[in-house]
């Protein structure tokens, strides 16, 4: 703080006066004066919120069920205000619930549940009876009957903003003709500027959910969507939270409620994906922050002046001379089989080979001895210096630490670095390593060696910091970060067992180390059965039933992780036929199969429809960028147990990377099937341009040809059909006795193979049919099929017999009309 700041006056008491003045609020009360927040901000847009909360909930009780969702929304003109009735065939609620579920805000069934769901707070349809009473003063009127009952419940209610409670003024029972289901009815202040957004959520709503039934009577306009399918969405389960996907917070929670008793049990039994490997895994990553890892220096090479025999010898006392001998050994070869040793391996290998001398010799080495024999060892690994031919002094030779920190600090920094520089900085390191014998938490220092990987960056970074300064050379950011990670790649994580459960919980500093062991381990992406897809096929029956168009197309993406929540992005488009020409094509934005109206341009799916470069896909953009012109219809559909909204009235998707990837693929995979559509138009389109020049030609030409050469016209339409390589399909007839043989002969001169099917109608029973075809009589005519596989540059032919008198009408299918010919 500075030395002079201004003070009060001689009046006592200001703070005790202040802290009178302070009182919480409840929730209810701050969004009675926020409720711009919750998309109540003017009369068009608060009626068209309230109609999409109260949807919404129908939607998800009906769904919940397994009732086909039948709804019903009216709004009337009340006088000053519009009054607002919504109707559904849901499971209907209790006596108990209902004056909660619709008169208390944050209450609800779905806020803690890990999966796919419209509504998650418990805040909108309390939020909608809210904004009812605040601009109307008139109570919410709902009726419900829950199956079975004889009766339906009756209430009319309003919310205690001091008490974020329902105050309920009227309680009875009714008679309703509805065998189940919910009747909500508000009046409120309220316009119709915001009509179009009204109808457009309606109709989205029954794109995407193309299993309800929807029906909305407006003062104006009356409109009624049947349901495309039967076929509910599939049901979904809870899971549990993903490890990737939690906070510390939210960890220290859990620890402080959990039954389990170790951090193994914990994580396997609290979070989704956590199998026993996995635990393993997350438990190794926690002791690296936990306790650090040792470092493993290099065994003595066999030129090197290092005895690790006669160091175990004179560190074992009175065990005689041929189990002492035999001990030695057997140390002295672990560690020599060893290509690195870290501290508590040398310990396993003493260990093992005492237990191994103890049988053979009978003679017991006991927790001292070993011990001592470890203490030997180890103090020759990383004290004794590195032998040379020469006569130079042990002074002028590097520690053994040294000549191992120089070979790793000189394969992981560039061939810029001299051997001389980076022999500085090894012995700058290795002073680091010295310098722990001295410190550390135990009575003889840090002679294990164990680092954390933020003080073995710590040690890295004096050593570079201090060659700079002294030997002025750049050991820059990168030359760092490489050393530490081929130090830290060779050092081994500790066996120490992980704490308690008991004992992480409260501590602050271990479990944060958990929870960055959690992200930091490679664990399977959440499972979907959380999430309820509408699916390409629904996606399409959507589309087709809102939209009379051409072309459809849709696209469902695998499942994705953000923040631990999986996700599903899902697209579909309509081109064509009676859509639009003119203007911008229309993107139709959707979370959880709930269209989102407002916040267009603040939202990810507009974002990246405007990134997208549509004139690859045949559509016009001005200026190659924003959105497509001409007839189209872009949806997309963001399924998540966590959508990332921008705002709490959930009108657009957050800009989040993972997220905007997938709705990128999802969008690109549906519009190159657009593609594909619009390229073989166009070569329809040429192709058809073409064969009507021929059709005006030829005629011309085959009559000159004819009166040139004084012989019949040749057939035209074999020769177009040849020119143009197209399928002919042509019929003879041959008198046959009393009855006539008819061939129908399909010709297929394109570069492909062909599968078509004929049908030819006949007015009487054919007779002797080729293989391969079938007959069908119905209503006095008689439907010959066959479906012949014809090669390309070869034919096929159907051969039946009929009586004199039959007619015959040809109908063939598999093959555009632009490629195929046919002479009856």
């Amino acid at each position: 703080m500075t030395s002079f700041q201004s003070t009060l006056g001689e009046d006592a008491g200001i703070a005790e006066e202040l802290a009178e003045s302070q009182q919480s609020i409840s929730i209810a009360e701050f969004f009675e004066k926020n409720k711009h927040m919750l998309g109540f901000d003017s009369g068009a847009r608060g009626l068209v919120t309230a109609v999409k909360e109260a949807v919404d909930n129908a939607l998800d009780a009906a769904e919940e069920s397994g009732i086909l969702p039948d709804i019903y929304v009216e709004i009337q003109e009340a006088g000053d205000y519009y009054r607002l009735i919504v109707e559904d065939n849901g499971p209907g609620l209790t006596k108990e619930s209902l004056p909660k579920v619709f008169g208390k805000l944050l209450y609800g069934s779905r806020f803690h549940a890990r999966e796919q769901s419209r509504g998650q707070q418990g805040i909108g349809i309390s939020a909608a009876v809210l904004y009812a009473q605040l601009t109307s003063g008139k109570p919410a009127k709902i009726t419900s009957r829950t199956q079975g009952s004889e009766e339906a419940e009756y209430f009319e209610l309003i919310v205690d903003t001091d008490n974020n409670e329902p105050e309920i003024s009227v309680e009875e029972t009714t008679t309703w003709d509805r065998p189940h289901g919910t009747r909500i009815e508000l009046e409120m202040e309220a316009n119709m500027r915001a009509r179009q957004q009204l109808h457009d959520y309606i109709k989205h709503t029954a794109v995407v959910n193309p299993h309800a039934r929807l029906e909305l009577r407006e003062p104006q306009e009356h409109f009624k969507f049947e349901r495309a399918t039967d076929q509910l969405p599939e049901e979904t389960e809870e899971i549990r939270p993903h490890p990737h996907g939690v906070e510390l917070g939210t960890v220290m929670k859990m620890l402080a409620a959990t039954d389990s008793q170790t951090v193994s049990g914990f994580v396997q039994e609290e979070f989704t994906r956590v199998g026993k490997k996995t635990a393993e895994s997350i438990i190794d990553e926690f002791r690296d922050r936990h306790y650090g890892r040792e470092m493993r220096w290099r065994p003595p090479a066999s030129h090197e002046a290092v005895d690790l025999h006669a160091a175990v010898e004179d560190a074992t006392a009175n065990k005689g001379a041929d189990a002492t001998a035999a001990f030695a050994d057997a140390v002295a070869e672990a560690v020599a089989d060893a290509d690195r040793i870290a501290h508590h391996e040398l310990v396993a290998a003493v260990e093992s080979a005492a237990e191994a001398v103890e049988d053979d010799h009978g003679t017991t080495f006991g927790d001292t001895v070993r011990e001592n024999a470890v203490e030997a060892v180890w103090l020759e690994l990383i004290d004794a210096v590195e032998a040379d031919d020469s006569d130079e002094s042990e002074g002028d030779v590097d520690s053994r630490l040294v000549a191992d920190l120089y070979d790793l600090a000189d394969d992981a920094t560039s061939t810029r670095k001299d051997d001389a520089v980076i022999d500085a900085f090894a012995d700058r390191l290795a002073a680091k390593f010295e310098d722990e014998l001295e410190g550390g938490d135990e009575d003889d220092g840090n002679v294990r060696h164990r680092l954390t990987h933020k003080r073995l960056r710590d040690h890295v970074d004096r050593a570079a910091d201090l060659t700079e300064e002294y030997d002025d050379v750049s050991f820059g950011e990168t030359a760092r970060e490489n050393v530490t990670d081929a130090i830290w790649d060779v050092m081994a994580t500790v066996p120490d067992d992980p704490p308690l459960v008991r004992e992480l919980d409260g501590d602050r500093d271990a479990t944060s180390n958990l929870v960055d062991a959690m992200r930091g381990t490679d664990i399977m992406a959440p499972p979907t059965r959380c999430l309820a897809p509408i699916s390409e096929d629904l996606i399409t029956a959507g589309l087709e039933k809102e939209f009379d168009a051409d072309f459809y197309a849709s696209a469902t993406r695998d499942a994705g992780v953000s923040g631990g929540d999986p996700f599903i992005v899902e697209a579909g488009i309509a081109y064509g036929g009676d859509l639009p020409a003119e203007g911008t094509g229309e993107v139709m934005r959707f979370a959880n199969r709930v269209p989102l109206v407002y916040q267009r341009g603040a939202c990810a799916t507009t974002d990246v429809v405007k990134s997208i470069g549509w004139r690859n896909y045949g559509l016009d953009q001005p200026g190659g960028s924003g959105l497509p012109n001409g007839p189209v219809v872009i949806m997309v559909h963001v399924a998540s147990t966590n959508v990332p909204f921008t705002s709490e009235s959930k009108d657009a998707v957050a800009n989040v990377p993972e997220i905007e990837d997938e709705i990128e693929l999802a969008i690109r995979e549906a519009a190159r099937e657009l593609k594909s559509y619009l390229n073989k138009r166009r070569s329809m389109q040429q192709r058809r341009k073409k064969q009507n020049v021929l059709g005006k030609i030829l005629p011309e030409m085959a009559e000159k040809v004819a009166e040139v050469t004084g012989r019949e016209e040749p057939d035209i339409d074999d020769a177009i059909a040849r020119i143009m390589n197209n399928v002919l399909v042509e019929r003879h007839t041959e008198a046959n006795g009393d009855g006539t043989a008819v061939s129908v002969v399909v010709e297929n001169n394109s570069s492909t193979n062909e599968s078509l099917e004929v049908t030819d109608i006949v007015s009487a029973e054919p007779r002797n049919l080729s293989d391969g075809a079938t007959v069908v009589e119905m209503d006095g005519e008689w439907f010959v099929k066959w479906e012949p596989e014809v090669s390309s540059d070869d034919e096929a032919a159907l051969e039946y017999e009929i009586p004199d008198d039959a007619t015959f009408d040809l109908d063939v299918k598999g093959v555009e009309s632009e490629k195929l010919t046919v002479k009856q």
